[in-house]
């Protein structure tokens, strides 16, 4: 403290902090609700495969390419008709919100627009995964991006987000 001036600030040399990856959600948190949103995402899909005779036809080694985009984007849909209100308003989906994470932006932590989670974090891999060969090896590509130390997958580089313990 300044003799002279009690107000004046401490002379001291204050450092930054680095910031922290504390509150990021683990690794198991993030697979468990991955694995809780598949399971609801086959339940909600498979019968609509089975019925349209994909299912047959997939098992059978001639797969329509066709039905398989018509199936992926009534996939879509669906995924957003049971999560949509809770991506919007508290940044996660139905298995993330069962082991407690949630999506934010990787600047400010804030809930993304639905437009923007869907359109950038869930699309573009939706896609890719549809052409044949390549199409799974990025979505092997994407998951495994998690092993980094910010543990962000591809999906979460693309649409600027993290996820985080909620």
């Amino acid at each position: 403290m300044n003799e002279q001036n009690p107000y004046a600030p401490p002379k001291a040399d204050v450092a930054d902090l680095e910031p922290t990856q504390s509150n990021l959600a683990s690794r198991g948190l993030r697979l468990g609700g991955a694995i809780i949103d598949a399971i609801i995402s086959w339940i909600t899909i498979f019968p609509l495969m089975y019925y349209s005779g994909f299912w047959q036809s997939a098992m059978a080694g001639d797969v329509n390419f066709g039905l398989q985009l018509t199936l992926s984007a009534v996939s879509l849909v669906i995924f957003l008709v049971l999560n949509g209100y809770l991506l919007s308003k508290r940044g996660q989906t139905i298995g993330k919100r069962l082991v407690g994470t949630r999506i934010v932006s990787v600047t400010d932590e804030q809930i993304l627009p639905l437009s923007k989670v869907f359109v950038l974090r869930y699309l573009p891999i939706s896609l890719i995964a549809q052409v044949p060969l390549i199409g799974n090896l990025i979505a092997l590509v994407n998951v495994l991006f998690i092993f980094r130390d910010d543990r962000r997958c591809l999906h979460d580089l693309i649409a600027g987000t993290k996820v985080i313990n909620a």
